[in-house]
């Protein structure tokens, strides 16, 4: 059976990143880029010309991230399928991009021919993922389900866990130092206790993170 001419767009505001992917998806037979944008608005407001199949999209970029992109582009074209592409392996981004609707997520240093199986892939109805964040996801479900932090108070305690900084946590959940600090106060709270290690050790026991 032949294969359906897949139409692609792509947001990704590194220009050389971009430029190669487009590269390698039109010169390989059945894919298209329809377009490529370096921001998340642009790529909104041609959405309903370009009708994309499948959008890679990353994470980082000018304005509106990805993750917000990814949730409108959702909204206004729901059978568009949405592959993250981006250098970001955290738990918190993986699965607000997952809950956001995106279908897949590939980090950056994969092997080309893996972004052209994986947009074969989500097409065919699968869900790509690079092998680390597989792993991630299917830990994710070994976690305690009774745990009463919230599902962004385990990803503030994860990230806390792997020695980042108040600062980088807020960078890297898209919120400000004093959330961060709420977060804490409350994950302290919850779990009884009043140090960082000692809420790490409690929740490493009881299979909270």
């Amino acid at each position: 059976m032949a294969l359906q001419n897949i139409r692609i767009v792509i947001v990704e505001d590194d220009n050389l990143i971009r430029d190669g992917f487009a590269l390698l998806i039109n010169s390989t037979y059945g894919y298209t880029i329809v377009n490529a944008y370096n921001n998340c608005e642009d790529a909104i407001k041609h959405l309903p010309e370009d009708a994309p199949d499948v959008v890679l999209m990353d994470i980082e970029l000018p304005g509106m991230n990805g993750i917000e992109g990814i949730e409108k582009i959702k909204r206004l074209r729901p059978k568009t399928n949405i592959i993250v592409v981006t250098v970001y392996d955290n738990d918190s981004l993986v699965f607000q991009a997952l809950c956001a609707g995106a279908g897949g997520y590939l980090t950056k240093n994969m092997q080309p021919a893996r972004l052209l199986e994986a947009i074969k892939d989500i097409q065919e109805g699968g869900a790509p993922m690079s092998t680390n964040i597989a792993r991630m996801v299917v830990s994710s479900f070994q976690k305690n389900r009774n745990s009463p932090l919230t599902a962004r108070e385990t990803e503030v305690l994860e990230l806390l866990s792997k020695g980042k900084s108040y600062s980088t946590i807020a960078e890297e959940i898209f919120v400000d130092k004093e959330t961060v600090r709420t977060h804490i106060k409350n994950i302290y709270w919850k779990l009884e206790v009043h140090s960082k290690a000692e809420a790490i050790e409690k929740a490493l026991k009881h299979k909270l993170i």
